[in-house]
């Protein structure tokens, strides 16, 4: 932990937002999807819809128009609209800071909620993405098949007030070096602490 927050002491999230509503939206559009097509999506969804009330006005085909190339565009656009008729309706406009409440919303699964919790509402909370979940279990900070079970034993690993930046620390490092199909173990500052590098080194 002390390696990851020293390499990537100035992480920070990439998408970009400007209130919880529009990092929720976010979120919801960066599944299976990278931050820097969602930002472009967004960059113009949200110069007329960066409410709920501003973003029912537009129909789910509108609503599709905006973020076809973001990808699973007929499910993201039914969840946004969805979502977005709740928070107006039961919440009061505001997204919810419950983390319950949060997860009532349609499209938002336990990793969107951490991510709102975490980054808006500033809660220790550890979202876990592929990147979270591939690097993590590759270290061995956990050894879990599924992200919930993941999530659970980085929380038991890793000190409560690092939890939230060890998300941030976790996800750049699987952009920046431990990628999906050829991780760059030689440049890698954790290599000499990674069970994925020892299991490799042993195998050849």
């Amino acid at each position: 932990m002390r390696i990851l927050s020293e390499t990537y002491a100035d992480a920070r999230p990439a998408l970009q937002y400007t209130s919880a509503y529009e990092l929720l939206v976010a979120v919801i559009l960066s599944a299976q999807c990278t931050d820097e097509r969602v930002n472009k999506v967004t960059a113009e969804l949200f110069k007329e819809h960066n409410t709920p009330e501003r973003m029912l006005t537009l129909s789910q085909a509108e609503l599709e128009k905006y973020i076809f190339s973001c990808g699973l565009y007929k499910s993201k656009a039914a969840h946004i609209l969805s979502a977005s008729r709740d928070i107006a309706d039961k919440f009061g406009g505001q997204v919810p800071s419950d983390f319950s409440a949060l997860k009532s919303l349609a499209g938002v699964g336990q990793k969107t909620a951490n991510v709102v919790s975490s980054v808006w509402f500033d809660k220790d909370a550890i979202a876990v993405d592929t990147h979270v979940f591939r690097v993590s279990n590759r270290l061995g900070l956990a050894h879990a098949a599924t992200p919930l079970k993941t999530e659970e034993q980085l929380k038991a690993a890793i000190p409560q007030e690092d939890w939230s930046k060890a998300h941030h620390w976790l996800i750049w490092h699987g952009r920046k070096v431990c990628h999906s199909q050829k991780p760059d173990c030689a440049a890698c500052a954790l290599a000499k602490c990674c069970d994925y590098f020892a299991a490799k080194q042993k195998k050849d």
